[in-house]
């Protein structure tokens, strides 16, 4: 008993250090606290995104001659995509629910008819609203084609008004407020960026100021100097990912809809990972100026990879498998599941494990690297 309360008490010595090591400094305290919420600000009222293509699926419930010609509109269009001609009312959810498709076209039974009559007919445009900024867009080219459509009738038939009247369901989003799906993906950056620089600079600032060989003439073992270095990350990420939440939820007004205990046990991963990164940049980084540029080699492509800014679908199949490897791929797909899906550990599941195994084998290697260095 003696013994382990020897060993961690060795522990929490060297992470006070180093948690004293990044106060002490005020300008320190400033890049650690303001640059963050400086940036969840800005972009959350700036950020924007634009459109790129879009897979659909088609709900023909009337399949005459009316609902074909309108259907043929998009079979033709550039702009979309249709994966899949549904069968029957159950298919549709999964297709949205699995991001197969951005939107069901739901064509009513009794469509052809009632154009054929003079009425109006209705067309369903069940949207995913999770990706709001590309759901806006592609609702935007269907109301434009769905006008083409009513004047070339129009002019066909010697009819006047708009005959094809859209109905339009947004899921999981229903206002399409473009914040609910940026700023889940601007925290998972920001908090990685702060991580990262924190873990990556503890041993090479440790070298630089001529600690590091004190450090290792002291009774503590390299595990024992991994997770004294490894505490004051994981700690900082917390606090200030729980800073931005708030934030976000308080000041944004975006609802958390699912299991907030899911969300905080991925994010103990997703940190438990970017400290393994960040502990490995530090053990082989002799200056505090290669270990920033060492964080920075890897937090450029892990945005790029991580489908925050490009469809991970949409990237050639050899450059999807590098985004296995980026922890940011499975958190931002927690963020936005609790945020806008309500989902909780068991659809998660998927997520969860991946990170542990990358925080695990990134922290194995970055003690691998301390013994590498102390023997």
């Amino acid at each position: 008993m003696q013994v382990n309360t020897q060993y961690f008490s060795q522990i929490f010595a060297l992470a006070l250090k180093e948690f004293l090591a990044l106060f002490r400094d005020k300008r320190s305290r400033l890049i650690l606290v303001f640059p963050p919420l400086l940036q969840i600000l800005i972009f959350g009222f700036a950020a924007t995104y634009d459109l790129d293509n879009v897979p659909i699926a088609i709900y023909n419930q009337d399949q005459g001659q009316v609902s074909r010609e309108f259907i043929s509109q998009f079979e033709g269009s550039e702009t979309f995509e249709i994966i899949e001609y549904i069968k029957k009312d159950s298919d549709i959810a999964p297709l949205i629910d699995n991001k197969d498709v951005l939107l069901v076209l739901n064509i009513e039974p009794q469509f052809s008819d009632k154009l054929q009559q003079g009425k109006s007919a209705k067309v369903q445009v069940i949207l995913d609203g999770r990706n709001s900024n590309t759901a806006m867009t592609a609702m935007n080219y269907i109301a434009s084609m769905n006008l083409d459509f009513n004047q070339k009738w129009s002019a066909q038939h010697g009819a006047t008004g708009p005959k094809v009247a859209l109905q339009v369901r947004n899921w999981y989003n229903e206002n399409l407020q473009s914040r609910w799906f940026i700023l889940p993906g601007i925290l998972v950056s920001l908090i990685l960026v702060v991580i990262l620089l924190v873990t990556a600079l503890s041993v090479a600032r440790e070298r630089e100021a001529g600690t590091f060989d004190q450090l290792l003439v002291t009774p503590m073992n390299p595990t024992q100097i991994l997770i004294g270095k490894a505490i004051p990350g994981i700690v900082i990420g917390l606090l200030e990912s729980t800073l931005i939440l708030i934030i976000i939820v308080k000041l944004f007004q975006i609802p958390i809809q699912g299991d907030i205990a899911a969300l905080y046990f991925g994010l103990f991963l997703f940190l438990l990972a970017a400290t393994g990164i960040g502990l490995v940049i530090s053990a082989i980084s002799l200056t505090q100026q290669q270990a920033v540029l060492g964080a920075f080699l890897f937090i450029v492509p892990a945005v790029v990879l991580s489908g925050f800014t490009t469809p991970i679908a949409n990237m050639p199949d050899s450059v999807q498998l590098l985004t296995y490897l980026n922890p940011l791929r499975y958190f931002l797909i927690i963020l936005r599941g609790v945020f806008l899906e309500g989902n909780g550990f068991t659809l998660l599941f998927s997520q969860f494990w991946p990170m542990a195994i990358i925080g695990v084998v990134c922290l194995a290697f970055a003690g691998w690297l301390f013994r590498h260095r102390m023997y």
